[in-house]
């Protein structure tokens, strides 16, 4: 089993900042892909990340996010920049097995930007 828990949503200003973090515990080894989805009307995907480094980054958000993660330490990080009001949503981080057969979805933190 793998564990994910997310840290770092808040309250942020339009144009501001922030980073997401996410850590995996729990079986890690089995864990390939780890990324975020935003809640909106459909969970939509935002950044994903694989072992080697390979990311893969939503249109909406490209350029102004940025997906990394240090394999060490399991954790995967998003930095948000830019921020706009329709970035305003929970941010779920998740882990998908090597085999892509079993994702492990952290609780979400809450992301909101203010005018």
């Amino acid at each position: 089993q793998v564990q994910v828990v997310e840290s770092g949503g808040g309250l942020v200003q339009v144009g501001g900042s922030l980073r997401l973090s996410c850590v995996a515990s729990g079986s890690t080894d089995s864990i390939n892909v780890m990324g975020w989805h935003r809640q909106g009307p459909g969970r939509e995907p935002v950044a994903a990340i694989n072992r080697g480094g390979n990311t893969n980054v939503a249109d909406s958000v490209k350029g102004r996010f940025t997906i990394s993660r240090d394999n060490a330490k399991n954790t995967v990080y998003l930095t948000m920049n830019d921020l706009k009001p329709e970035d305003t949503d929970v941010y779920y981080c998740y882990a998908k097995s090597l085999d892509a057969q079993s994702w492990y979805w952290g609780q979400g933190t809450q992301v909101t930007v203010s005018l």
